[in-house]
């Protein structure tokens, strides 16, 4: 199974963690398990949410809007974001707990002023690619595993892109935290799985890479 694969590794910063600028409930609780991971793999990807101070998802930068509340841009709906993971500030570095320093690559996503990126693959406007799909296929890797934050938003989006690309794709339920807002990891679930993706756990994981 970890022949021609890779653990692609989604936004475990500072920003997405407890006293981050945009923190996810226990996020920095599956840190462990991602380490894990990272032992067992030799092909690794860190993804890190990589904003200017006047990105366009940012609530502060409209004037009369509420956290959380969606406005409609070129490319379709957009959630209006606390501003997190400012490009050079401590809220955007990575989780000083992650041990992932064998990682051959980042993608850095959301630098676009006018274009949010929640895929490690194909930025919002569903037209701008990252170039790691053709990164990972240069490698001859194609099957991907994916874990990180959030499981409902970078997480879903990276799987599903990863799907429609041709990726055998897994997404490590326990090596992943969700946001959960109204329901949204139950229907992140359910759609990702309907795009293909696979839904695995470490222990199965670091069982089949024991055999191999």
């Amino acid at each position: 199974m970890l022949k021609n694969s890779a653990l692609i590794i989604v936004d475990v910063q500072n920003g997405f963690t407890p006293g981050g600028n945009l923190a996810v409930a226990h996020a920095d609780q599956i840190i462990p398990q991602i380490n894990q991971l990272a032992e067992v793999f030799e092909n690794i990807v860190l993804t890190q949410d990589w904003h200017p101070e006047n990105h366009v998802s940012f609530v502060e930068n409209h004037v009369g809007y509420r956290p959380f509340e969606t406005i409609q841009l070129a490319y379709g709906p957009q959630v209006l974001w606390p501003a997190h993971c400012i490009q050079g500030t401590q809220d955007a570095e990575f989780h000083p707990n992650l041990k992932a320093s064998k990682a051959q690559l980042i993608i850095r996503k959301g630098f676009h002023t006018n274009i949010d990126s929640y895929s490690a693959f194909i930025e919002a406007d569903h037209q701008t690619s990252t170039g790691l799909a053709g990164y990972l296929k240069e490698r001859g890797i194609n099957r991907v595993f994916i874990v990180g934050i959030a499981t409902d938003f970078c997480v879903a989006w990276t799987a599903m892109d990863a799907c429609k690309l041709g990726f055998e794709t897994y997404v490590v339920a326990d090596a992943s935290q969700g946001i959960d807002l109204q329901g949204s990891l139950q229907q992140a679930w359910q759609e990702i799985q309907a795009h293909g993706v696979k839904r695995i756990y470490v222990k199965d994981i670091v069982k089949v890479s024991e055999t191999v």
